[in-house]
């Protein structure tokens, strides 16, 4: 199977202001909604749906995105004029690099498939029952099936 991405030469996001672009130029691994506490705090939204992408697959195309260690071996980036979250990348995971999903120009192009950190999720935030769950990080995902 190809990496390349089905029906495109590659995919692109941004930000909500257009400072930053990205381009997506390989298949996505995998693709989750994640209802951690951090990614909840970072965002300030119940969840957050993340893209996973080979780090050899996404460049920047334009902008600077402002990195900020959210955590010990993790580095989000976010616009630097507007605040948009945009990449997720830890050190227990080098070769890859999530992308906020909703950041990217088609969003419905890749819809997640699994629910990551269950037990981090708020009380009035339903589980979708169609996703595949993960009680914990989306290391147990990755071995699930594509994208």
């Amino acid at each position: 199977m190809s990496d390349e991405v089905p029906g495109a030469a590659a995919i692109e996001g941004g930000c909500l202001c257009g400072a930053v672009r990205y381009r997506i130029s390989g298949r996505p691994l995998y693709s989750v909604i994640c209802h951690c506490v951090s990614c909840r705090r970072a965002s300030g939204a119940p969840t957050v749906a993340w893209l996973t992408v080979e780090r050899n697959h996404f460049e920047w195309l334009s902008g600077r995105p402002q990195p900020f260690a959210s955590s010990p071996g993790v580095l989000r980036c976010f616009c630097r004029v507007c605040g948009s979250p945009l990449t997720y990348e830890t050190g227990t995971s080098p070769n890859s690099v999530d992308v906020t999903s909703a950041s990217l120009d088609d969003a419905n192009l890749f819809p997640p498939t699994r629910e990551v950190w269950l037990e981090h999720r708020l009380s009035w935030q339903p589980v979708n029952p169609a996703l595949a769950p993960f009680q914990q990080d989306s290391a147990a995902a990755a071995n699930s099936k594509p994208v």
